[in-house]
């Protein structure tokens, strides 16, 4: 207080002899003293407000304080940007997801180029652009973008007529990815006629099958994107007609995929009932469920360490619906949906915000994964996929103790 009363005393003394007025020296300071506060105060409270509460501007004074400390007694030069991500990064590492992370801008951009071509699967690139378009950055030529007369600096506004222009750059290139074995099209700012684009041609299935010599039917599913749902019905539908006594269903290293997959394929595996539902922070629930008609069969669902996602939701709906016995090694438990949310200065965070529940309400991540019926490891690393054709159309195996143990328990059903 008295370094306070020091300060305003002269501007105190000023104050008097300005106006001319009579009021004591201490009563102007006390005046003083109480309009710096107030105004203090409202500037604290409204920053306060601004920054989310006390505990957010209480958080955000600390981080300055030890920038500041830091730039003032640091022995070496000072990297404020490097800090600043440094950070960023680890609040979302603090998180314990190991699916959430953040990328500085420079990371963000490249992030941008790599995943738009891992994902949009037609050969080319995206950017969101501030009119809420996306830019094509790039072509890749022998690619169905390049055929269908795609370039570089076209602005995509729809898909299949569907306005893109309020998506993020998650959801349009989900979109793009559930249409890859198949025609849609591109509807490009300023053009009168949308863009054709034909995934069909160039559409390489991830499901494969075969008869075990054991009468079982054997299907692989690599991955949950589009079309496996459709191949895997095809699969089925033909080993059944070569009288299979039972199937089972590899989906070791399957990364996942498609929501929209596993739906229709479980839908057409499971009797009438809710299937599982995905969930986020705020409540909201997207539920999916199968009508009344089933396949009534013996199943074996194999599961390893590196199946992830929705192969993961697959082989624990299954298993919930007692639909088939689970074979191999307890999965990962990576079944949170990530969205990817950009900064305003051009650094994003890849944040999981999504959940998928089981109809029993079990949610896979927060228990480590889906733990099979059977727990059984292979020795041999090579010994996935390791079945050859005999010649004849039916296969056998070599040291796949998986594969093995599967299709002797349905033999005991043949």
């Amino acid at each position: 207080m008295d370094i306070l009363l020091r300060i305003l005393a002269p501007i105190g003394r000023a104050l008097r002899r300005l106006f001319n007025i009579g009021i004591p020296l201490k009563v102007v300071l006390i005046l003083l003293a109480l309009a710096v506060g107030g105004v203090y105060g409202w500037t604290s409270s409204s920053m306060m407000r601004a920054m989310g509460g006390k505990s957010d501007y209480n958080e955000a004074k600390r981080y300055i304080e030890i920038k500041d400390i830091v730039e003032d007694n640091f022995i070496d030069s000072v990297n404020r940007a490097s800090m600043g991500n440094s950070a960023a990064a680890a609040m979302i590492s603090g998180l314990g997801d190991q699916w959430s992370s953040f990328m500085s801008a420079d990371e963000y951009r490249t992030y941008q180029m790599s995943s738009a071509n891992e994902y949009s699967g037609i050969g080319m690139s995206i950017l969101k652009m501030p009119s809420g378009g996306f830019q094509i950055t790039q072509v890749n030529p022998s690619s169905p973008a390049a055929w269908s007369g795609l370039g570089a600096n076209m602005v995509i506004v729809a898909v299949d007529d569907v306005d893109v222009t309020g998506m993020d750059t998650d959801e349009v290139r989900t979109m793009i990815r559930s249409r890859l074995n198949r025609v849609f099209t591109l509807k490009i700012d300023g053009q009168k006629d949308p863009i054709k684009v034909d995934c069909s041609t160039t559409y390489v299935s991830p499901v494969t099958y075969k008869v075990d010599r054991t009468g079982a039917g054997i299907i692989t599913i690599a991955n949950f994107e589009a079309g496996s749902a459709e191949d895997t019905i095809t699969a089925i539908e033909t080993l059944l007609g070569q009288g299979v006594t039972g199937f089972v269903l590899d989906l070791r290293n399957n990364p996942g995929g498609l929501v929209g997959e596993i739906h229709t394929l479980l839908d057409y595996l499971l009797p009438q009932g809710e299937l599982f539902y995905t969930a986020t922070k705020n409540g909201r629930q997207d539920v999916y469920s199968s009508d009344n008609q089933c396949l009534k069969t013996n199943f074996r669902v194999i599961i390893n360490n590196h199946t992830y996602g929705e192969a993961e939701v697959f082989a624990n709906v299954m298993q919930e619906f007692q639909w088939a016995a689970l074979v191999g090694e307890a999965t990962s438990g990576k079944t949170r949906a990530q969205q990817t949310i950009e900064l305003a200065d051009g650094s994003a965070i890849r944040l999981s915000t999504k959940s998928y529940r089981t109809a029993g309400g079990r949610d896979i991540s927060s228990e480590g994964g889906v733990v099979p019926d059977t727990i059984i490891y292979n020795t041999v690393t090579e010994a996935i996929d390791a079945s050859v054709n005999d010649g004849n159309g039916t296969a056998s195996y070599n040291d796949d103790a998986q594969l093995r143990e599967s299709l002797r328990q349905l033999s005991m059903f043949s």
